[in-house]
């Protein structure tokens, strides 16, 4: 992590974060965080009322984005329901190089912050043909086949409602036809071959994708309550009879853009 000054510890560092947020914006807490992941960047527009923004890499401990597609801004909002929000347009993602503990270092900053909700969105493949690209799906529970965590030491976390049915429900109050499905993390960022698709499958998996379970790891070791939703981009590899592109994962979320915003903005305005 950091070598210029800034604590070595994450969570340390993710405390001083947190404080350099509150001070830069002048708000006492956060009380959500939404992580807008490939495809889901217009819903920002529809969260809250501005009260500033910033780009990430000014703040203590974030990197910029290295890919093409992936925000890189802080913006903090009010909501209808006049809680304050921060939107985190983009992530880092593990195959950057950085390590889990950046990866997670996002989130932790939120929660230092004060926020008890954490979003999480991604653009995924489906397994699944009945959900074809543009399909949005709440996530019930995850596997993690990245190798890796961003708990160290002896940090025995129960991960058995790793997903908030309280935030699945609301999810479900502004869309009532959402489906629930099991996310499948793999490393990146090469796509996934056939092979590991159907291995995914065999496991249980319904989406995959290369980000979301170390967050969700790391929010729910510090208490938070997490809702992953997913954008299905495209059908996984040896399921769709096309190659897989990131451009088609861009295109998905710009034809997806006005509903994206509907159900963002209605859990925001619920929370």
């Amino acid at each position: 992590m950091p070598t210029d000054g800034l604590p070595s510890d994450p969570y340390a560092l993710a405390k001083v974060a947190a404080s350099a947020i509150l001070e830069r914006f002048d708000i006492a807490r956060l009380d959500a965080a939404f992580v807008l992941g490939s495809g889901w960047s217009a819903a920002a527009d529809d969260l809250g009322e501005s009260i500033g923004s910033c780009e990430l890499a000014e703040l203590p401990g974030f990197a910029r984005p290295t890919v093409v597609g992936h925000g890189g801004a802080l913006r903090i909002v009010i909501t209808s329901a006049g809680k304050i929000a921060a939107i985190f347009t983009g992530r880092t993602h593990l195959y950057e190089g950085y390590g889990p503990a950046r990866v997670v270092h996002g989130v932790r900053t939120a929660i230092g912050a004060g926020a008890g909700v954490i979003v999480l969105t991604n653009g995924c493949g489906c397994l699944n043909p009945e959900w074809p690209p543009g399909s949005t799906v709440l996530i019930r529970d995850h596997i993690n086949l990245t190798g890796n965590t961003p708990l160290v030491g002896a940090r025995f976390i129960d991960l058995s409602t790793a997903y908030s049915r309280r935030l699945r429900d609301l999810a479900r109050s502004v869309d009532p036809g959402l489906p629930e499905g099991v996310y499948v993390q793999f490393g990146g960022p090469q796509f996934e071959t056939p092979a590991e698709v159907r291995m995914a499958g065999a496991l249980g998996g319904d989406l995959v994708g290369m980000s979301t379970t170390l967050e969700t790891i790391a929010a729910r070791e510090l208490g938070a309550e997490v809702l992953g939703i997913s954008l299905v981009t495209n059908l996984a590899a040896g399921i769709s009879p096309d190659p897989l592109s990131h451009e088609e994962v861009l295109e998905a979320g710009r034809e997806a853009a006005p509903r994206l915003r509907q159900l963002l903005a209605g859990i925001a305005a619920g929370l």
